[in-house]
């Protein structure tokens, strides 16, 4: 053999040599970045295989910064396990203690007292500027301060707010359990894909909006376990006193969770609104059937179905079933808490994972949604094995897979929502009506009033005349309007 064959031998058995290394030495590394004690639970308490996606088949370890199991004692799934708001709470302050990628703000009160709250989650310079990502937002959603010039540049640095709300119907339980593993791994994970999250977005998590309701149902789920060979005790109100028509609220804002929620999402403006509920089998991402309400911009129709078809699309590429789109939505009532992100350009959206009866794992049946259909390519089992782990799984990828497409199309969205902004400024002017005047001498004084609140509550600009002004047209037929006569 020639030297030169032999040099080449023999670089290519220390490239060998070299490959080898690696691989060794990256099969010893990579478990140091896995709790496998956590991971192992998550396995153990996932019923099927294909209930698990490599976004959640493992967590992180993390050296400074706590995860739920070593505040709570358990993983986040664990069967026959639901916890207090109290003790959520507990954890999302010690996770923002620990990292500088997480901060925790109380944005209003219960009925009862008790705080709600918003877990920001993002890397720790988009955390820093928090105030001035959030005034990007502002200035992209008001065309009427911002040029095109200054919004294209804003665009550029702007970094999209998305708000995961959970527990407004409190017996669906599994969706403030999932939140505190998702804030975890989102301020823990170096997966790439969990990388671009952080640097690309700044994720709001609400773990309670019915706080009160979800400590109830916690009480009577503990009492249930704890007393088998008793009755079960019906949970008649949720919260003092509202039951599953809380997400009814989304106009006249009468709950405390509507009014927190709708404050906030008016300060931070985030780009998304996303509910997390419970009810048909295994993941119904909302898009709906239509017709859809018109007074909604139709991008934003675009929007829920581009990121709804992303997720069933990746998921069921994954063997995961029963992960499917279409359903009931359309846009028309103030159902949920996305009813102020519809109302000013941001895209509202929801879940239904499959609930399991709290925490308990046992056999569940898909009723009449088991059909294969355009929406639902593969569809759920007409029985399985389910457990609150395997709601978290399917819940916390999903929610995952959005965060990503998001993130990684930034400017997209971002432009998006500039663009639904400068059309509902435009519309007035190209379609009227331009204003809505609310005389001073209505005789239903005390009515006009509580709407006026109402309007100003969810973002309404409302002005107050101060000299009387005659109006002409056919439709008011030159009415006088008094002094102190509403303009909306």
């Amino acid at each position: 053999m020639g030297r030169g064959r032999l040099a080449a031998a023999h670089i290519a058995c220390r490239l060998a040599r070299m490959t080898w290394t690696a691989a060794l030495l990256a099969l010893t590394i990579a478990p140091a970045n896995i709790d496998q004690a956590y991971s192992a639970k998550i396995k153990e308490y996932t019923t099927e295989p294909f209930f698990l996606t490599d976004w959640v088949d493992t967590l992180p370890s993390s050296k400074s910064v706590p995860t739920p199991s070593d505040v709570l004692g358990h993983i986040v799934g664990a069967p026959d396990v639901l916890d207090y708001s109290k003790d959520i709470y507990a954890y999302m302050d010690k996770l923002a203690a620990a990292s500088p990628r997480v901060k925790v703000e109380r944005i209003g009160k219960s009925e009862e007292g008790k705080d709600i709250i918003v877990v920001y989650v993002s890397s720790e310079e988009n955390i820093r500027d928090l105030d001035y990502l959030k005034d990007i937002n502002a200035r992209l959603g008001d065309p009427r301060k911002t040029t095109d010039k200054e919004a294209e540049a804003l665009i550029k640095q702007a970094r999209p707010f998305y708000w995961f709300t959970a527990g407004m119907h409190a017996p669906e339980s599994g969706p403030p359990e999932m939140v505190m593993e998702l804030a975890y791994r989102l301020a823990t994970s170096d997966d790439p894909r969990v990388e671009a999250i952080r640097d690309g977005a700044v994720t709001m998590i609400t773990p309670a909006l019915d706080v009160d309701g979800r400590d109830r149902v916690v009480d009577l789920y503990r009492y249930r376990k704890a007393h088998p060979d008793k009755p079960e005790i019906p949970l008649v109100y949720w919260g003092d006193y509202v039951g599953h028509d809380d997400n009814r609220d989304g106009m006249l804002l009468s709950l405390q969770l509507s009014k927190a929620i709708t404050q906030r999402w008016l300060e931070d403006k985030p780009l998304v609104f996303h509910d997390l509920h419970e009810s048909v089998p295994y993941l119904y991402i909302s898009t709906g059937t239509g017709p859809y309400n018109p007074w909604l911009d139709p991008i934003v129709v675009d929007e829920w179905h581009e990121l709804a078809y992303n997720e069933v699309g990746q998921m069921t590429a994954m063997g995961v079933p029963g992960v499917w789109t279409h359903g009931f939505f359309d846009g028309w009532a103030a159902n949920y808490g996305m009813t102020v992100a519809h109302g000013h350009n941001g895209i509202g959206r929801f879940y239904e994972t499959f609930g399991g009866n709290g925490a308990d794992t046992g056999i569940r049946s898909a009723s009449g949604d088991t059909s294969r259909q355009w929406y639902r390519p593969n569809p759920p089992f007409p029985q399985v094995k389910w457990s609150i782990r395997d709601n978290t799984n399917l819940m916390e990828t999903g929610a995952l897979i959005g965060l990503n497409k998001v993130a990684t199309e930034r400017e997209k969205f971002m432009r998006n929502f500039w663009i639904k902004s400068k059309h509902s400024v435009m519309k007035p002017q190209n379609e009227g009506p331009a204003a809505y005047v609310f005389p001073a001498d209505d005789p239903n004084g005390g009515n006009q009033a509580m709407l006026i609140e109402a309007l100003k509550r969810q973002g309404v600009e409302v002005q107050e005349m101060d000299q009387e002004m005659e109006v002409d047209g056919m439709k008011l037929g030159g009415r006088q309007f008094h002094r102190a006569s509403y303009i909306v």
